[in-house]
């Protein structure tokens, strides 16, 4: 017999062995098939391997197995209150690093407010800038920055670089003095 009818032989052996025995996988044959023989199976949803077909044997050889493909992170969606008692709730949040985080952000408050995001230093500046223009106009829609009307509802979207401790704040006038902040830790 020639050796590519043997390496077809060996592959159906070793196929039926795997499926007789209930192995997950046919263990690999030592004989080569040609390179234009050989194919790939597809990924199986959950990660589970798939075991080459009879065909994929008759072809020359055994199909690789490819493992799954890690699935992408998926945007993360975090509520945000804004209140007239000059507080950003929650307090404290945590988000990933690299990874659109949509902030949906809702004034429950009478009185105008403004969720920015940066660390201390980009909110001091920030805090500058509003108090030399008074503060009481709309603050401007900025990619690290919302102004919310009262009992409005705003989405701000923001990929985190990298790792670290940020904070929003709110700078209408006196209320980022008074407290109203909170600390988003980036994994």
């Amino acid at each position: 017999m020639r050796p590519f009818r043997l390496a077809a032989l060996a592959a159906v052996a070793v196929i039926a062995t795997a499926c007789t025995s209930g192995a997950a996988e046919a263990p690999r044959s030592t004989l080569s098939a040609p390179a234009s023989a050989a194919a790939v199976s597809p990924p199986v949803p959950g990660g589970a391997a798939s075991a080459p077909s009879a065909t994929d044997a008759m072809a020359g050889g055994m199909a690789s197995v490819q493992p799954s493909v890690p699935a992408v992170p998926s945007a993360t969606r975090i509520a945000v209150t804004l209140t007239d008692m000059l507080t950003i709730e929650p307090k404290t949040m945590t988000v990933p690093h690299g990874v659109p985080v949509t902030f949906v952000i809702t004034n429950a408050g009478s009185m105008l407010h403004e969720f920015t995001l940066g660390d201390a230093a980009q909110q001091d500046a920030h805090d500058a800038e509003m108090r030399a223009t008074g503060s009481m106009s709309m603050p401007k829609d900025e990619p690290n920055a919302v102004g919310v009307e009262p009992g409005q509802t705003k989405e701000l979207t923001f990929t985190f670089a990298a790792a670290g401790t940020t904070l929003a704040g709110c700078h209408v006038a006196g209320h980022y003095q008074a407290g109203m902040k909170g600390e988003i830790s980036v994994e």
